[in-house]
């Protein structure tokens, strides 16, 4: 049985419980919260901890920590010092800082002899063990990352903090034209604008200036300049009936020649939950982390360092029998 503490207990963390309990080989140990004592009102058999003070009671076993937080404030903070602790798991996607984060994370895992699987989920993750195969695959090929239907977080709260809104959803979509150019067998050189558009669900205040909001919506750089967007304005009605859920996935897809064959590759990835198929991800690479530190490996690994099997809850020999 594999003990496993959840730090932070948002969206994410809700998932990553439901995985736990969904395995066989898994238990919730213990729970970090900023806000511990809140937490224990609604928890009442799992430990809560505080995340300032990761003080673990004698009583208490953990093999691997789960960072719940966010990339851009949590994740950053919170890895290091949980990696002096325990095994560590997180979800860091900001993937230009990935190999910082990584080599922070390897000297701190290696010099406690832990281990630590860092921006592991569906993208990166999953979607990074796709480019990596195409790549492979299909020598001089190229990549397209394409994310959605679903809903960006980081999108959504940037429309959030937009004067006048009270609330907003942001949905990224991919464009029809640029994937059947793909499936097609081209090989195009696409722009930001000519990938995506981003569609915006926004509940306003009852007197703000809508077209204000819209134009600073659209307007906003690094994440809404380079691309078309819609600004959709809605009641509070429509926003909890329609636009509660949070569904996400997208397409990796390979394209490339061998001799003068046309070949494509194309992997989708489509969720109801983003944060509970996120947490299913990170309880399989807890299981992973777990056997890596056994068998006397220390330091940080991303899922492209870890081999299929240790992921997998069977045995060698049932994966020889059922899934080659």
């Amino acid at each position: 049985m594999i003990n496993v503490a959840i730090v932070g207990y948002g969206n994410l963390g809700r998932g990553v419980k439901q995985a736990l309990e969904n395995n066989k080989d898994t238990k919730l140990a213990a729970l970090f919260s900023r806000r511990p004592e809140k937490l224990k009102k609604d928890i009442k058999d799992i430990p809560v901890l505080s995340t300032e003070k990761p003080l673990l009671p004698e009583d208490i076993k953990i093999d691997v920590a789960i960072l719940c937080g966010g990339s851009k404030e949590d994740t950053p903070v919170q890895g290091p010092v949980f990696a002096k602790l325990f095994n560590t798991i997180d979800s860091f996607d900001t993937h230009a800082d990935i190999p910082v984060y990584f080599k922070k994370m390897d000297a701190i895992a290696k010099e406690n002899k832990h281990c630590s699987v860092i921006s592991a989920g569906w993208d990166p993750g999953i979607f990074s063990l796709e480019r990596v195969y195409g790549d492979a695959f299909l020598t001089g090929s190229k990549n397209y990352t394409f994310w959605g239907k679903g809903v960006s977080q980081g999108h959504s709260d940037a429309a959030r903090k937009v004067e006048g809104v009270l609330d907003a959803r942001q949905y990224t979509v991919p464009m029809d034209n640029a994937l059947n150019k793909v499936r097609s067998g081209e090989i195009p050189d696409f722009t930001t604008r000519e990938m995506h558009k981003r569609v915006v669900y926004v509940l306003a205040e009852e007197n703000a200036d809508r077209n204000k909001i819209t134009k600073e919506i659209t307007e906003m750089p690094n994440y809404y300049s380079a691309y078309n967007v819609e600004v959709n304005f809605i009641t509070a009605e429509e926003m909890k009936k329609n636009h509660s859920a949070l569904p996400h996935g997208g397409f990796v897809m390979t394209s490339g020649l061998t001799g003068k064959s046309k070949q494509i590759l194309e992997y989708r990835c489509q969720l109801e939950s983003n944060p509970e198929f996120t947490g299913s991800v990170l309880v399989a690479c807890a299981r992973a982390v777990y056997r890596l530190q056994q068998a006397g490996n220390y330091g940080a690994f991303t899922m492209l360092d870890i081999p299929p099997a240790l992921l997998s809850p069977h045995s060698a020999d049932d994966l020889r029998a059922h899934f080659m």
